[in-house]
């Protein structure tokens, strides 16, 4: 299950303060720092967001013997590192913030330089990953002829999600998708071909030719994504939630991290995809990389505490949280249903769920499965929001939206040691006891409150407008 970030390391500075005056030597305005962070960043960002969420991840990487190199070896606990050495300096990118916004960004060490060697222990990392991540900065690790054979063929075994770099060379031919966003994609295929359209949609298909991947991701940033895949016919929008975000770094760190976590998962293209952007954007509306735990290394307003690093929280993805619990011996509870305007009884009879074992995962109805079972009225809240509201839930740890009209398929893919119903099933079979018998699961029923139901509320409501 691990997962393998390559690619280049560069330490980030913010300086951050409020600006309320300008200068009286130019028009430019006067920030008067408050507080100075330093992050990895570049592929150490994507590293260290997955080591955060919980997931046990590699960084394979080169990083330069000064001290922009041995701060990013301590701003890194909690990311197993490989690495190289570099006789050339790290790259330091320093950012003045006023306030959420950007002012001016200061590039130190940061030119090209030579492609660098690779040692035999960088190869075995790589060689050991269920899905790898290529965040290329631009510094020439990507270009390595050593890495990039492996990495070729890895491409067959393993899902490989490159994320490139206009100075960086070409992904190699196979990987699972490349994550350009709209001004790299353009450039890259306006270099390819001639008079080609400034568009997501028209760039995608150069690109998909160009590079010979199985697919490709151009993000547009408020506006989503467009996806296409080999055997296509045309590329399919991926749509992004508005959000209000003064800051972009990082999102495409994020989304290349969540595409990741998604495909290791066993979910398809189309779906990862959707789910990377939609975490993209959660992630800019929550603050972005400003809004990332300290480290105990990182610098503080003089007079503050220093905060200790965020400990690793357990996923949220359904499938691989229920394969990590029965990995450490526990047991996987599983429990179903619309949830749609949920209340008291929907609390009680899920904390009486997740007392039955190690975890619960809520199997979801869909917006279209509920409408099918329930009419054309319902749901009334959307499916995000409903999983949303369960996963606020102290007793729920995660949940699984599905389509069809019965849990059944999600069933046979999560496979938990117990399924839950209500109570009001009480002395008759469950309908989906076969098939959680056929590979030794038990189905329980919980305490069921007849008094209170979604369709009562329901009726209620429209009764009140």
């Amino acid at each position: 299950m691990r997962i393998v970030v390559v690619g280049d390391v560069m330490l980030d500075v913010d300086l951050s303060g409020e600006a309320t005056r300008l200068s009286p030597d130019a028009p430019v305005p006067v920030v008067d720092v408050s507080a100075i962070r330093r992050r990895a960043g570049g592929a150490g960002l994507v590293a260290r967001m997955l080591a955060q969420d919980g997931w046990p991840v590699t960084l394979v990487t080169v990083l330069g013997d000064d001290d922009a190199g041995n701060q990013l070896r301590t701003h890194l606990a909690g990311v197993r590192v490989v690495a190289g050495t570099s006789s050339y300096s790290s790259p330091v990118k320093t950012r003045i913030r006023a306030g959420s916004h950007p002012v001016v960004r200061f590039d130190q060490g940061c030119e090209k330089t030579p492609v660098p060697d690779v040692t035999p222990a960088m190869l075995r990392a790589v060689e050991k990953a269920a899905v790898v991540i290529v965040a290329d900065y631009g510094r020439g690790l990507a270009a390595n002829p050593q890495l990039r054979d492996l990495l070729a063929r890895l491409a067959a075994e393993v899902p490989v999600i490159w994320d490139p770099h206009p100075s960086g060379p070409d992904p190699v031919p196979g990987v699972a998708v490349v994550t350009p966003n709209i001004s790299e994609a353009t450039k890259a295929a306006q270099a390819a071909a001639a008079n080609v359209p400034a568009s997501a949609e028209a760039v995608s298909q150069v690109l998909l030719e160009r590079w010979r991947s199985q697919a490709v991701l151009v993000t547009k940033g408020e506006e989503g994504a467009v996806l296409l895949r080999q055997g296509d016919s045309s590329p399919s929008a991926v749509p992004a939630p508005r959000v209000e975000a003064g800051d972009p770094c990082g999102a495409g760190d994020r989304l290349a991290a969540s595409l990741a976590v998604h495909l290791l998962a066993g979910r398809d293209l189309p779906e990862a995809a959707a789910l990377a952007v939609h975490d993209a954007a959660d992630f800019l509306a929550a603050g972005g990389v400003s809004a990332l735990p300290d480290t105990d290394a990182e610098d503080t307003p003089a007079g503050k505490p220093r905060t200790s690093p965020a400990p690793g929280r357990r996923t949220t993805e359904p499938l691989l949280l229920a394969r990590s619990v029965r990995e450490s011996g526990g047991k996987v509870v599983a429990t179903g249903g619309c949830f749609d305007l949920i209340h008291a009884g929907h609390i009680r009879s899920l904390a009486a769920a997740r007392e039955l074992g190690d975890c619960l995962i809520v199997c979801l109805n869909s917006d279209d499965s509920v409408r099918r079972l329930k009419g054309p009225q319902r749901p009334i809240i959307g499916q995000h929001d409903r999983a949303e509201l369960l996963l606020a839930m102290e007793c729920v740890d995660a949940v699984m939206i599905f389509d069809e009209d019965t849990p059944e398929a999600a069933l046979d893919r999560l496979r938990p040691d117990i399924w839950v119903k209500g109570g009001d099933y009480k002395g008759s079979r469950l309908p989906e006891a076969d098939l959680v018998e056929s590979w030794g699961g038990r189905c329980l029923t919980v305490p069921f409150h007849p008094a209170r139901s979604t369709t009562g509320l329901a009726d209620a409501l429209a009764k009140v407008s």
